[in-house]
Order: structure tokens, then C-alpha cells, then sequence
């Protein structure tokens, strides 16, 4: 079985913001593989099915971000049973708007629900889907950044960022995370080349390729960040 946990705040209020990108992503996904949702626990939602003849779980926790892993780790030992099948979604300060990177194991790069899950594991070998969201502003703090909404710009390349990632998460599924590494990963890093400063006038707007040659456009106590 895979479970694919993709990480936000529950409530309309954080519905919009950079944080909830990894909701964003395993709704999509849910919806292309015609999973529905429930509630687990007042935890969690979660879906069941299949895809590529695989077993698939997604789950979104609703325990806040900075306590993610409360949710995380009692669904990994009861239907994983401590398989490294995982991967959990989630935006990533480091990466520009539009890019995202597969990878597995590692620490928490500053994220609050990552590191939340680490600690309730106590074990980093599970693959991560890193969604960019830039770094914020100069005098703007990472945390009040994150629970920002998008700008109206990116809102409306967003449908595209977040298709791109659902199709790389069922790549993972289907044909094995390290096809997925190679095909997903490799197109970002030829991309990053494409971007590297150009002579004066000859800079052009260009889109993030997907895996399959379309563009995308691109915490505390009970806390949520």
C-alpha cells in the first residue's frame, strides 16, 4: 500500500494559503483516481482505492500543521504497517513558485509538520513532494509568509502547479518513486537552466514544464503554522 499524506490547516480561513499546498495537491489526486473522502478518528480524512493496481490511501490530517505526525503515525502503523511506502506532500520555502522536487528521507528543512511527523515516527525514510512557494519579502517573517494567501497571480497558475504534482504522485504510484525521481526532478533541473540570467533583452516569460511536456505556471500550541 502507499499512503500519500498531504499537509495543510483544516478551515476555511487557511483554505488559500501557501501552507494548505499539500491539501491542494492530494485533493486533485483524489479526485483524478475518483477517491472519496471521510472522516478518521476527528483526525484525519482519509480515502481509499486503487491505481495501477496498487493499493492507495490519502490523508489529510486536521490536527493543525505543527502536530501533523498525531495523525500521521497511528495510520502508518495500522495500514502500512511500517512499510516506507509514504509520501507526504508539502510546500517548501526553498523551491520558487511553480517548482516542485521529489526526494526521499531527510531532515525537516524548517517545516513544522514535517518535523511533527518525524518526531512521531521516529524515522525519515519516507519520500517527500516539496510544492514551491518562494521565500517571502523582505521584513516578512517564513511563518507569517506560509499562512498568507497567494497572490491573485499565483492563484491562477495554481491549477496547474497542483496538476503537475498529482500526476508526478501517480507516477510514483504506477511506475516506482524512482522513475518518477528521474522523469520529475531531471525536467526541473533543465528547466532551472533555462532560467539562469540571459543577455539583456532576450529574458522571455516562460511556464514549468510538467511531466508530460504541458506548462504550469509557474508552529505552537494548536497552532498552524
Amino acid at each position: 500500500m502507499w499512503i500519500i499524506v498531504g499537509l495543510g490547516n483544516p478551515g476555511e480561513p487557511y483554505r488559500l494559503t501557501r501552507h494548505n499546498a499539500g491539501f491542494w495537491v492530494v485533493d486533485a489526486f483524489a479526485q483524478r483516481q475518483g477517491i472519496a473522502w471521510k472522516p478518521y478518528k476527528r483526525r484525519a480524512e482519509i480515502g481509499r482505492g486503487r491505481v495501477g493496481g496498487e493499493d492507495v490511501l490519502v490523508m489529510k490530517p486536521l490536527t493543525f500543521m505543527n502536530r501533523s505526525g498525531e495523525a500521521v503515525a497511528p495510520i502508518w502503523r495500522s495500514f502500512c504497517g511500517g512499510d516506507e511506502r509514504m509520501i507526504v506532500v508539502h510546500d517548501d520555502l526553498d523551491l520558487p513558485f511553480g517548482r516542485m522536487k521529489l526526494r526521499k528521507g531527510g531532515g525537516s528543512g524548517g517545516h513544522k509538520g514535517v518535523e511533527s511527523i518525524l518526531e512521531a515516527l521516529d524515522w525519515d525514510g519516507f519520500f517527500r513532494l516539496k510544492i514551491g512557494i518562494g521565500r517571502p519579502a523582505e521584513g516578512q517573517t517564513p511563518e507569517a509568509y506560509v499562512l498568507s494567501r497567494f497572490r491573485p497571480e499565483e492563484l491562477e497558475g495554481m491549477p496547474l502547479v497542483v496538476s503537475a504534482a498529482a500526476e508526478a504522485l501517480e507516477t510514483v504510484v504506477r511506475e516506482g518513486p524512482e522513475r518518477a525521481m528521474n522523469r520529475y526532478n531531471i525536467i526541473q533541473r533543465q528547466w532551472d537552466r533555462r532560467e539562469e540570467p540571459q543577455k539583456e533583452g532576450e529574458r522571455k516569460t516562460r511556464q514549468a514544464p510538467t511531466g508530460k511536456g504541458r506548462t504550469v505556471a509557474g508552529g505552537k500550541e494548536e497552532t498552524d503554522g
